[in-house]
């Protein structure tokens, strides 16, 4: 135990003490936290990837085949929406809508006829 002075008080080199113990607490806290959110981020396995560049590369190929596929899907439920509500307005032959998808209609023929 510390001594204590005529005060009752603490000797100063204690006090100090305490203040360095309660540095490296907090430097501690610091570290692991540090260390946890390099675990979340998980850069381990990314570093792990770039020295197998094979690997990183099929993976890439991958990820890019699925993504192409994933518009590819996503164009077409699009596409088909649109031409579907364009064959809905045509059949209401409005005057302005009908006009124009007549107008498509004709370029459409004309390039499958050059063909």
């Amino acid at each position: 135990m510390a001594e204590r002075t005529e005060t009752g008080a603490a000797p100063a080199h204690e006090a100090s003490l305490n203040t360095e113990e309660e540095k490296v607490s907090r430097m501690y806290q610091l570290t692991v936290s540090m260390a946890q959110q390099l675990e979340k981020s998980r850069i381990q396995e990314y570093t792990q990837l770039l020295h197998r560049p094979w690997k990183l590369v099929g993976l890439n190929l991958l990820a890019g085949t699925a993504r192409g596929i994933g518009i590819a899907i996503g164009f077409t439920f699009f596409a088909a929406t649109i031409i579907y509500l364009l064959q809905a307005l045509g059949a209401l032959n409005l005057p302005i809508v009908g006009d124009y998808i007549a107008d498509i209609v004709q370029i459409v023929q004309r390039q499958l006829e050059l063909r």
